[in-house]
Formats: structure tokens, sequence, C-alpha cells
């Protein structure tokens, strides 16, 4: 298993009808997470809402989620501020977090060495394993394979990559050649099925949140060798990949109205994201209904 386990997601905040953090309702859905198919939780990430996260929300939400799961949780505390992560990855580890989810510094575009020093110094704050999050369409800059590979070799905390790159290519290269015990997640729903073919460990999702059983049998039938059966599961969470986001209503507006069908007071995404478009609300019974029906039709392939 891998150190964070196959199938993570990163957690949507749950905010009450008045825009306020609801730590009863985080509780809540971190334990019905741990229980339908997750191995770990990613808590403020992008999904999770952190830009419009103030710090005491966050470390509140860290504290609640941390006591109510006895699966990792792995704390977002990356920031475009340096210094402003590493005061986050401090109260993280003394909050009981299992590791550190750094994303590269968003909108300040900085060169490939402001990339590395910012990296070094969350790694140096904790002694915490670090997970960083290579997003190039949110953070404006793409983390050279060259720089994660020196990363790895270099920084004994830094042990694994979340991978939202879009190319398969690159991140094969990386797993190739990086060092032993270093771990590579999906960070792309979509491209989780080819990513697998490259050698990732698992994935920290977000249709994740309503499919995680899915994923499960997704990552049971490739490792079993069973590439039909996995190209089958793939193909059943395909609308799921689709409603997740779109530029009508880009994640976590979707999996915040997913979640509330599903019966999870978490709210509306908070400005400027904003509340699901009507048609989003409509979506969301079909996406699971038609997900349901899949699963009834080609249920878990037997192992051989």
């Amino acid at each position: 298993m891998a150190r964070f386990g196959r199938v993570l997601s990163a957690m949507v905040t749950p905010f009450d009808a008045n825009g306020a953090l609801d730590l009863d309702e985080a509780r809540r859905l971190a334990r019905w997470l741990e229980a339908n198919g997750h191995d770990g939780l990613v808590i403020s990430g992008t999904t999770g809402e952190s830009p419009v996260l103030t710090d005491d929300e966050r470390l509140s939400l860290f504290a609640a989620v941390i006591e109510a799961v006895s699966i990792p949780v792995v704390a977002g505390t990356g920031t475009n501020d340096t210094s402003h992560s590493v005061h986050l990855t401090h109260e993280a580890k003394a909050l009981g977090a299992a590791g550190i989810l750094a994303v590269c510094p968003y909108y300040n575009r900085p060169s490939q060495a402001g990339i590395e020093a910012h990296m070094r110094a969350i790694a140096a704050a904790s002694d915490l394993p670090v997970m960083v999050y290579d997003i190039p369409v949110r953070s404006g800059r793409k983390i050279a394979s060259a720089l994660l590979l020196k990363l790895a070799r270099e920084v004994p905390t830094i042990v694994a990559l979340k991978d939202a790159a879009g190319n398969p290519g690159e991140t094969a290269s990386v797993i190739a050649n990086a060092p032993a015990g270093y771990e590579v997640y999906s960070g792309d729903d979509g491209m989780t099925l080819p990513l697998l073919a490259s050698g990732i460990v698992g994935v920290v999702g977000v249709a994740t949140h309503w499919t995680g059983p899915d994923h499960q049998q997704l990552f049971d039938c490739w490792e079993r060798g069973d590439t039909a059966g996995a190209r089958l599961v793939n193909a059943r969470l395909l609308e799921s990949f689709a409603f997740e986001t779109g530029d009508d209503a880009p994640n976590p507006i979707p999996t915040k109205a997913m979640m509330r069908h599903l019966g999870f007071g978490v709210g509306e995404a908070r400005l400027p994201m904003g509340p699901a478009p009507q048609f989003v609300v409509e979506r969301a019974p079909q996406v699971h209904a038609n997900l349901q029906r899949w699963r009834d039709a080609f249920p878990n392939r037997p192992a051989d």
C-alpha cells in the first residue's frame, strides 16, 4: 500500500447556510468518505477552497478532520507566500497531520529556482512527508521534471507528487528516474487510468467523493492485470469526471452540489466561485443515477 493509500479525495470544505465553516459536517463527511472507499484525505486543497479560508478556519478544519478519522490526513499548507506556508506547516505538524500538500506557488509565477527554494522551505518546516502538487493550469507555472527529480533526490521528506500537469510521458519519465520510495499520484481524475500505465500509486481525486469504491475497483483490476476490467470501470466514471468541473461551474462547485444531493450540508462555494448554477443542481442526481446503473450492469469483476 502506498504511503497515503490508493484513493484519496481533496475534500470539500463544508459551510453552513450563512457561509460559516461547519466543523461538525466536516467530521461527518470525513467519516463517510473513510467508510466509502477512501484510504486518506487531503484537507484544504483547491477543492477545499483553501484560498478563501482564514488561517483559523484552516487550522480548526485540520484539527477536526484529523480527530474524526483513522486514515491519513494530508494538510494543504501551500500558498503563494513561502513564509505563510512555513507557518501553516508548523501548525499542521502540531495538530497531527500525516503529511503536507505543497502546491506550486500560484499567481506569482516564480522561476524554477524560486519554486525550489519555496519547496525546500516548506519541507524544512517539519519532518512530515511532503507531497508536491504540480498543477500548471491553476498555478501558472509547470514545475520542471528536472526540478521534481532534484527535490526527490536531495530532500528526504519530499516523497510524493500529485501530478495534474496532463503529460503522461513526462510523468512516466519522472517515475522512471525518481529514487526508490518516491510515489506519484494522479491529481486529475480523467488521467488516472493513463497514468496507471506510467506507474502511479494512487489518486487524489475530486469525483472520488462519490466514486471511492469504483476507484478502488479500478486499482484492483489494474493491479491484477485485468486491463479490460480497468477500462470498463473507467468508462463508468467518465460522466462523473465530465461533471466535476467546467468553465461555467469550475471545481468545487459541482462536487458540492453532488454532496448536497447525497445528503451532506456542505453549503455553496464561497465567492469568487459562488453558488451552483441551476443546471449543475439538476445534473447531479442524473449523474449519480447513471453511475448506479453502470454499477448494476457491470458489477465487480472477480479475480482470475
